[in-house]
């Protein structure tokens, strides 16, 4: 459950567009890990998924982009 992914295996196994997850990245709704001296992201399996699930369940709330930013800014200084 928590193998570790690059972003063109969690886009593979996800069944989201590489420029979505980018994007996502972008963001910081989709969190990842730095690795080594090398500028590869990394993200844990199953945090991933359930973010992306999170995101996608969101979307079909018709919230906005900002609205789903908003909402894990909350989600995390509530932690």
């Amino acid at each position: 459950k928590n193998k570790v992914l690059t972003i063109g295996e969690l886009a593979e196994v996800s069944g989201t567009r590489l420029t979505t997850l980018k994007y996502y990245t972008e963001l910081g709704i989709l969190p990842f890990n730095q690795e080594g001296e090398r500028l590869t992201r990394k993200y844990k399996k199953g945090e991933a998924l359930e973010r992306l699930e999170k995101i996608k369940e969101l979307k079909e709330k018709r919230l906005t982009i900002k609205e789903i930013v908003d909402y894990f800014n909350k989600a995390t200084k509530e932690r």
